[in-house]
């Protein structure tokens, strides 16, 4: 007798989550896929604290790190068509002080370039150890508790642009300047400007900049055999670059600037109630029109550096457009983004899918063999 495909899929992926248990690649996490709008799929696997041997559950509440930057762009989105901003906004416009240089010169950058990270601007991991954001130390938005916004901003203003805006795409702390920008735009702070126009009205009472109940906030790990619980301070390697620094303390430190690309908290099915809601036309957050540039290529056919070719990005995350070049097993136009905390999503328009990894160890949720898995059982 033949399978339905669900029963076939849940066997994959629980072959996969077992795998990363007991090969110690994974402390723990979740996997939840929609289909057409139900559930396919979700498992909550493994340990939330390895220490006092608390088991995930679907209410975890994780770190989101950049899973955090498609419900902000979400929110910048919906006060575009508000017009409260415009895309075509130069960002002097809202912090005037705001002014990199490229060599003598002070191009502009708009505020559809942050959007798309075309903008110039970089971040500390994607640099060498003596790269200009580290020496100067520009916060990646999850290290340094306590550093404001004014004290981010001005350190990325001295370091100055890469490229000139709009020449060429490069993953970067373009967010976390869009989320001072929101502020003086609506004279709120960035988390009630999130709260306001996405997570509220889908309902996502743990999801924000705060951490609504710490007793079930999951102990975030760094790659191992077993994983290494982070503690106050953690620096992973990443990709033979500079490693990505992570202060987990951060999410408890009112002082510190909200960072529109990595500072949000949450759990997985409100995510992916976010996801969906986006898939399925803007779900009341933005217009169905906006939903689907979100999930559309917005950078021509400028590199995306971080995913090779096959590539685009459109808003909140990269969009496939040549799957043989790519050589993914994911379907054209899959629009997906992950987080360094150990997260991966993805959103298929066409199969009507919808899939999120948050787990609690970094990197293997977000781009080891367990992400790479995961993808692969949901797609076969």
């Amino acid at each position: 007798m033949t399978q339905p495909p669900e029963a076939g899929l849940a066997g994959r992926l629980d072959a996969a989550f077992d795998r990363a248990l007991a090969d110690r690649r994974l402390v723990g996490g979740i996997v939840l896929v929609a289909r057409d709008g139900k559930s396919a799929y979700g498992r909550a696997a493994g340990l939330a604290d390895r220490a006092s041997g608390r088991p995930v559950a679907m209410d975890t509440i994780f770190r989101l790190a950049s899973l955090t930057k498609p419900m902000v762009t979400a929110a910048a989105l919906a006060l575009a068509e508000a017009r409260v901003i415009s895309l075509d906004d130069d960002v002097t416009r809202w912090l005037p002080d705001f002014r990199p240089k490229l060599a003598s010169e002070t191009p502009p950058i708009t505020l559809g370039q942050l959007l798309t990270h075309t903008a110039g601007l970089s971040y500390g991991f994607m640099q060498p150890d003596d790269g200009p954001y580290l020496k100067l130390r520009v916060s990646d938005g999850m290290d340094q508790p306590g550093l404001s916004f004014e004290g981010e901003l001005a350190r990325i203003v001295e370091a100055g642009l890469f490229y000139p805006p709009g020449a060429a795409w490069l993953y970067s702390v373009a967010m976390d300047v869009l989320g001072a920008v929101l502020e003086k735009a609506t004279g709120l702070a960035l988390p009630d400007v999130v709260a306001e126009r996405v997570t509220r009205p889908l309902g996502m009472a743990d999801t924000g900049f705060a951490v609504t109940d710490p007793a079930r906030l999951a102990t975030p790990y760094a790659d191992g055999s077993p994983p290494v619980e982070m503690g106050e301070a953690c620096t992973v390697p990443f990709a033979e670059l500079s490693g990505i620094r992570f202060a987990p303390g951060r999410a408890f430190d009112p002082k510190s600037f909200p960072s529109g690309g990595a500072g949000m908290v949450g759990t997985a099915p409100e995510f992916l109630r976010f996801l969906e809601a986006i898939r399925t036309g803007g779900g009341g957050v933005v217009s169905a029109e906006t939903a689907r540039q979100m999930m559309t290529n917005q950078t021509g056919d400028l590199p995306i550096v971080t995913n090779g070719p096959g590539w685009g990005f459109g808003f909140g995350g990269a969009v496939l457009l040549d799957p043989a070049a790519a050589a993914t097993v994911h379907s054209k136009g899959v629009w997906l983004w992950g987080g360094v905390y150990g997260h991966s999503w993805f959103v298929d328009p066409v199969k009507k899918l919808s899939a999120v990894v948050v787990t609690n160890t970094a990197i293997e949720g977000m781009t080891g063999t367990f992400a790479t898995e995961v993808a692969a059982a949901i797609q076969a």
